[in-house]
């Protein structure tokens, strides 16, 4: 059986999206990071990055949530990929979610939440929450004359953009959702369909840390206890 190595981060649960909407059976072995099993000898064999999601599928190791899990799975069951005519499209705009959409919103949460509170980091922080806003902007503006990302069925490009996009206030304050009308629109969606429910609630089947504490800073944060020369 398919064995998902997971946490209840945005990446992880869109790939728990996945599985649930087409079925795969599989097996959830939790990964708390902010305990540090991460980096376990173990887990390094399976992600050298140190990262989740990652999935042993009969021996096939892949890891990342966008490019190669979300297209491995979707390949390998042929279920909610675009028709091929849109490849390109559904190429381009996972990599937009996979190179920007993540990328900065996770920089975005770092420093507005988690950056230590001693130290001036206004310039990080006016540059992700601007960068951030910019992509919701984007989408914002593709929802406009869309349904869903690419072409007239939902699709893994909607699962990839819903696992970072439902958590847009906690990125860019509670209004933030005002700003982006079409993107809540398609996260509202997603989020009342019964394996979307099924893949939020999969976290709360295990016990994680809560606590954001030294411990979790010094695993979820190394930068923060390393010196670069």
């Amino acid at each position: 059986m398919l064995k998902f190595y997971f946490n209840g981060s945005p990446n992880p649960t869109k790939v728990a999206l996945y599985l649930e909407e087409s079925g795969l059976p599989f097996e959830p072995v939790k990964i708390d990071t902010r305990k540090g099993e991460q980096f376990t000898p173990d887990f390094l064999k399976i992600n050298p990055n140190g990262k989740v999601p990652a999935i042993d599928d009969g021996g096939t190791i892949v890891f990342d949530s966008n490019a190669i899990i979300l297209l491995y799975l979707a390949e390998k069951t042929g279920k909610f990929l675009p028709a091929a005519s849109l490849r390109g499209e559904t190429l381009s705009w996972l990599m937009f979610i996979a190179t920007g959409v993540g990328p900065y919103s996770g920089q975005a949460v770092h420093f507005k939440h988690f950056a230590p509170k001693d130290q001036n980091h206004d310039y990080a922080h006016n540059r992700y929450q601007y960068e951030t806003d910019r992509h919701y902007k984007i989408l914002h503006g593709h929802l406009k004359d869309h349904r869903y990302m690419v072409g007239d069925s939902y699709s893994i490009v909607d699962m990839a953009l819903w696992g970072w996009a439902r958590m847009v206030p906690f990125k860019l304050g509670d209004d933030a959702f005002a700003r982006y009308p079409n993107v809540k629109r398609l996260v509202d969606e997603i989020s009342a369909r019964p394996a979307a429910v099924r893949a939020i609630g999969l976290k709360d089947k295990f016990t994680f840390k809560a606590e954001m504490d030294d411990e979790a800073r010094a695993n979820m944060f190394k930068h923060m206890m390393t010196k670069v020369a």
